[in-house]
C-alpha cells in the first residue's frame, strides 16, 4: 500500500476531529483573534509569487484541492479523493456542497480556471508554475469530477496541487494582480472572508459561517504585519495581539518562563541557504582584494565552494545567533520528511582547510565579494548574513554585506543581480523534490523548473535523477532517486546550506496553537483552552 493510500485511510478521522473542534465554537464564545506576523506580505494574489507570508494569507481565504496537516501529511481539501485512472491521468473527486463566499457553487470549472491562471500571472518573481507544468490537459468530467492529463507517469500531482489555491472563476476572471491587491476578487471557499489589506500593516478577515469544514472559533481575525522583533514582542505582552510567530531568539527563554505566555515549537522543513553563482563566467560583486572586478568567476571552482562551506561555523550560528533554535544541515529537508538523506552531514568548521582549498584554487590571498540578504523575512536573517560574512573574511574572502526588505530583495535577486544571496525554502509539497525542482535542476522556464535557481546551478545527473523520480510510482524507489539527486547536488555545493529553522509561536495564556512543520500561522489552528 502506498504512502498516499495509508494517509487517505486516516483522513476521515482527522477531518472529523477538526469538524468537532469547529462545532465547539458557540460554547467557547471566541470573538476576535489578533496575530502578529514576522514577515511582510508582498501580494494577496494567491498565484503571484510563491512566498510563505503571502501563502499564509491565502490559506485563510482560499482552499487547495489537497491540504497538509500539521505534520505536512496529505489530507483532503476541496477534493475528497484522488486516484490514477491511467498512467498519465489523475482523477479528483470534488467536495459536494461547497460554496464560494458570495454564495455561488464551487465546481470543476473553478478548478480548471485556477490551474490555467497560474501560468498567466505576469511578472512573477517566483511563480507557482513548477507545480502545474506537469499538467498537459484538463478534462471536466462533471461538475464534481476533474481529470488532469500529464505527459507521462507523474505520482506527485496531489503533492503539487496542495500548493495551488483555487479561485472563483466568476469573481476573479480578468482581474490583474494589482486588482487583487486592491481587494477585488478576493472570494474564496476558505474558513475566513477577506475584509481588507493595508500593505505593510495588516490583513483583516471575518469568519465564513458556511465553511465546509465547520464554523471556526473566531468571528474576526486580524493579521498584523510586525516584522520588527521588539515591536512584535511588545504587542504580545501588551495584549495588542494575542499570538505571534517567529519569537525573537534572544527572547525565547524569557518568554518561555513568563507565566502569562505559552510557547510552542516545531522543526521546520525550511532550509536557510545561500545561492551561489556557478554559471556566469564573470560574477557580479566579486572582486580581487583591491576591489577590481575579477575576470573569472571563482564560484565555478568546486574547491572555492568547498572553502566557503568549511569557513562557515554552523554550530556557532546555531548557538550564538539562533540561540539553539536551528538544526545545522546538509540536507534539503529534515528527518523524517520524504527524501531526507541520512548520509549527508553538515561540513565541519575548518578555517585552515578552507584557506588551503583557496590556495589550491589559485586564490592564496583570497578575493572580495558582496553577500546579499533580506533583513525582514527569515529568523535573524541579517544577523546570519553578518556572521557568515565575518567567517568568510577570516579565511581571506573579504565579504561586505548588503541587506534590504524582502519586497525589494526578491525582485532584484530574481533578475540575477547577485552572485551570493541568502534564501529560505520550505518544502511545501512535503518532500524533497520541491527544493530540487525550484533551486537545483537546470533552469527551464518552459517546464517550470528552476524557478528560484538564482545561481543557475546545473548538473546533468541531478536533472536525470530528479526527472526520473518525478515519473516513478513506487514510493521507495522514488525516495531513493531523490536522495541520490540531493547527495550529488549538495556534495557539489550547488547551494551552500546553513540550517533548518525551528518554528516558534507565543500566545497569551489561555490560547493554544498546534505547531506546524510548514511554519504557517493559521487562525483556525489557535483555540482557547
Amino acid at each position: 500500500m502506498s504512502v498516499l493510500h495509508k494517509l487517505m485511510r486516516n483522513c476521515a478521522a482527522r477531518l472529523a476531529t477538526v469538524a468537532a473542534l469547529a462545532l465547539c465554537a458557540p460554547l467557547l464564545q471566541a470573538q476576535e483573534l489578533r496575530l502578529g506576523m514576522g514577515a511582510d506580505v508582498t501580494s494577496i494574489d494567491p498565484h503571484f509569487v510563491n512566498l510563505f507570508p503571502n501563502n499564509n494569507v491565502a490559506m485563510h481565504i482560499f482552499d487547495s484541492l489537497v491540504l497538509l496537516d500539521a505534520d505536512s501529511r496529505l489530507i483532503p481539501g476541496l477534493a475528497v479523493s484522488w486516484k490514477l485512472v491511467a498512467d498519465d491521468t489523475w482523477e479528483f473527486k470534488l467536495r459536494r456542497g461547497v460554496k464560494w463566499h458570495d454564495g455561488t457553487d464551487f465546481t470543476a470549472e473553478d478548478v480548471a480556471y485556477s490551474i490555467e491562471r497560474v501560468s498567466q500571472v505576469k511578472n512573477s518573481p517566483g511563480p507557482f508554475t513548477v507545480y502545474t507544468k506537469a499538467i498537459t490537459r484538463t478534462e471536466i468530467v462533471d461538475p464534481l469530477t476533474i481529470r488532469f492529463k500529464t505527459s507521462g507517469v507523474y505520482p506527485l500531482l496531489p503533492n503539487d496541487l496542495s500548493t495551488i489555491y483555487i479561485m472563483s472563476k466568476k469573481a476573479s476572471q480578468g482581474l490583474s494582480t494589482e486588482d487583487l491587491n486592491a481587494g477585488k476578487g478576493q472570494i474564496g471557499t476558505g474558513p475566513y472572508k477577506f475584509v481588507g489589506f493595508k500593505r505593510g500593516d495588516r490583513v483583516e478577515f471575518t469568519r465564513n459561517d458556511s465553511y465546509w469544514g465547520g464554523k471556526g472559533l473566531w468571528e474576526k481575525v486580524t493579521i498584523r504585519i510586525l516584522a520588527n522583533d521588539p515591536t512584535r514582542i511588545a504587542a504580545l505582552l501588551s495584549g495588542d495581539v494575542q499570538a505571534i510567530e517567529n519569537i525573537p531568539t534572544a527572547d525565547f527563554a524569557k518568554l518561555k518562563a513568563n507565566p502569562s505566555v505559552e510557547v510552542s515549537t516545531k522543526v521546520s522543513h525550511r532550509i536557510i541557504f545561500f545561492h551561489i553563482d556557478t554559471n556566469r563566467k564573470v560574477a557580479p560583486f566579486v572582486t580581487d582584494r583591491a576591489g577590481k572586478p575579477l575576470e573569472v568567476n571563482p564560484f565555478r571552482d568546486l574547491r572555492v565552494r568547498q572553502a566557503i562551506s568549511k569557513a562557515i561555523d554552523r554550530e556557532a550560528i546555531r548557538n550564538r545567533v539562533m540561540e539553539g533554535l536551528a538544526v545545522p544541515t546538509a540536507n534539503l529537508v529534515p528527518a523524517p520528511m520524504f527524501g531526507h538523506n541520512p548520509a549527508l552531514k553538515p561540513d565541519k568548521f575548518d578555517p585552515e582547510g578552507a584557506k588551503k582549498l583557496l590556495t589550491e584554487a589559485g586564490y592564496p590571498n583570497g578575493f572580495g565579494m558582496t553577500l546579499f540578504a533580506p533583513n525582514n523575512r527569515y529568523v535573524n536573517d541579517d544577523q546570519i548574513a553578518q556572521a557568515v560574512a565575518s567567517m568568510l573574511t577570516r579565511v581571506g574572502i573579504q565579504t561586505r554585506v548588503e541587506t534590504m526588505p524582502m519586497n525589494v530583495y526578491l525582485g532584484r535577486a530574481s533578475k540575477l543581480e547577485f552572485s551570493f544571496a541568502m534564501l529560505g525554502w520550505g518544502a511545501s509539497t512535503a518532500e524533497s523534490s520541491s527544493p530540487l525542482r525550484s533551486h537545483l535542476v537546470t533552469y527551464d522556464p518552459a517546464r517550470g523548473m528552476g524557478s528560484f535557481a538564482w545561481g543557475r546551478y546545473s548538473h546533468p545527473e541531478v536533472d536525470r535523477l530528479t526527472n526520473l523520480a518525478l515519473s516513478t510510482k513506487d514510493d521507495r524507489a522514488r525516495e531513493k532517486l531523490l536522495q541520490e539527486a540531493t547527495a550529488i547536488a549538495m556534495n557539489d555545493l550547488g547551494i551552500i546550506p546553513i540550517h533548518h529553522q525551528i518554528n516558534t509561536w507565543a500566545t497569551k495564556k489561555g490560547i493554544t496553537y498546534t505547531p506546524r512543520t510548514d511554519e504557517y500561522t493559521l487562525a483556525f489552528y489557535f483555540r482557547p483552552k
